[in-house]
């Protein structure tokens, strides 16, 4: 096969590659646009039925309110009426028993008239004593029309204009939520949100982070965080396990919540971090993560290590005080090379650590710089990163040493500084003791 044909052979074979890559790039990318399709269609369809459902809600609630406002105006006018038309029923009772005496009166006065002579003055006599009982001159009194109740509804439209303004301005539709999340970072058993605002004339007062499992069928999401910071820990979630999250805002002076955000898929891949068992003088919980200094050993108490070599550089390590006992010198939290056994703190050499009183040790040597002493509510975080590496000394035949560059945080301040690690390792230990009980630390 000549040169030509194999150079030909060649560039058919990059074409048909490049080809195949330009397919599946293209390939993705309609995969993309349907996705985006999708939640067009989707969240519209959502906000339509919203909507409906909503305002579906409003009418039935008003046609209810303005029918009970209603029945109670027209339950005024009959109280009304039925007060007012009572005297007056009485009077026209009384008005027509004067008619029927006068009228009775009339047909004896007539008949006396009409009578003979010898019984004309016994009649008339008879009807002159009962026109004197009846009182003919005494009549009963008819209310004025001006003081007889005239009932009228008092109704204008200023109730139509309100609901007019209130109602044209009632619910919005926004093409995209105010917020959304702009990072997931892992953690040992974690995942780190973050969100941010997209709309800069959206005044947050409070933010509202949900999570639950994905594909997870109809399994509802959790409450994860309420208030105003911009990021959040997701603790107790399973490694290698994806987990959508979503985030809503509220308003300065506002009482409703903005729309969700697009939700985001996040996952860890790793392991939470564990106490170990077995220590003396300390209970675990259910998950390991936290740990409690009890009464069974007084007088001497052990490091509690972790479980393994789990924590790496560039990672934060923080410890939360739930509980706090009396303060010990001795007191130790803290990352070390090896879970050296029998030994009451990490105050040793390849360690670093605080103790209880705020005192920072490297190597077992106290620094010369503090930090706030440890009290319920604190944290303390370590974060470390890799500043050098070189071979070790003549000691320690074809190994290398790091220095590592360690901050220290808790309050509101933190320490800085170099820790030499004589050995080169891939993970580290995390640790704590506790000279007296009642100490309860978590860690993650």
């Amino acid at each position: 096969m000549s040169v030509e044909v194999d150079a030909l052979l060649q560039e058919a074979k990059e074409s048909i590659e490049a080809a195949q890559n330009y397919r599946s790039e293209l390939q993705q990318r309609l995969h993309g646009l349907n996705q985006a399709r999708k939640q067009v269609r989707g969240s519209s369809g959502q906000a339509r039925e919203a909507l409906r459902r909503h305002f579906a809600e409003l009418q039935v609630a008003a046609t209810r309110l303005l029918t009970e406002r209603l029945d109670a105006l027209l339950a005024e006018v009959d109280s009304i009426e039925a007060d007012s038309v009572k005297p007056l029923d009485d009077c026209q009772s009384l008005i027509e028993h004067g008619v029927g005496q006068a009228d009775e009166l009339l047909r004896e006065g007539e008949a006396a008239l009409r009578c003979g002579l010898g019984e004309k003055e016994d009649k008339l006599g008879s009807f002159t004593k009962k026109a004197i009982h009846i009182q003919l001159d005494s009549l009963p009194e008819v209310p004025a029309l001006v003081d007889v109740p005239c009932v009228s509804a008092q109704l204008d439209d200023s109730l139509l204009v309100l609901l007019r303004d209130r109602v044209s301005r009632h619910g919005c539709v926004s093409s995209h939520p105010p917020v959304q999340i702009d990072e997931l970072q892992e953690r040992p058993g974690s995942i780190l949100v973050r969100w941010c605002k997209v709309d800069e004339d959206f005044m947050a007062a409070d933010y509202w982070l949900q999570h639950r499992r994905s594909g997870s069928g109809g399994s509802q999401y959790e409450d994860s965080y309420i208030g105003r910071d911009c990021e959040f820990l997701v603790l107790h979630v399973d490694p290698h396990t994806d987990y959508l999250f979503r985030v809503c805002a509220r308003g300065e002076g506002r009482t409703e919540w903005s729309p969700w955000s697009v939700p985001q898929t996040g996952y860890t891949t790793l392991a939470s971090h564990e106490w170990c068992l077995g220590t003396e003088g300390y209970v675990l919980s259910s998950r390991r993560n936290i740990a409690l200094r009890n009464e069974s050993s007084q007088t001497r108490c052990q490091v509690l290590y972790s479980n393994a070599a789990t924590y790496f550089c560039g990672q934060t390590l923080t410890f939360k005080i739930s509980a706090a006992g009396q303060v010990d010198r001795r007191d130790s939290l803290g990352v070390c090379v090896g879970n050296e056994k029998g030994v009451e703190s990490l105050q040793r050499d390849q360690a670093v650590c605080i103790s209880t009183k705020g005192a920072v040790f490297v190597n077992g040597k106290e620094m010369t710089n503090q930090l706030p002493a440890i009290t319920m509510g604190s944290a303390v975080t370590f974060d470390m990163e890799v500043v050098s590496l070189f071979p070790a000394g003549n000691s320690v035949s074809d190994g290398c040493s790091f220095k590592l560059r360690v901050t220290i945080g808790s309050g509101n301040r933190e320490v800085v500084f170099d820790w030499l690690v004589e050995q080169a390792v891939d993970g580290l230990f995390f640790g704590c003791s506790f000279v007296h009980s009642g100490w309860k630390v978590l860690v993650f």
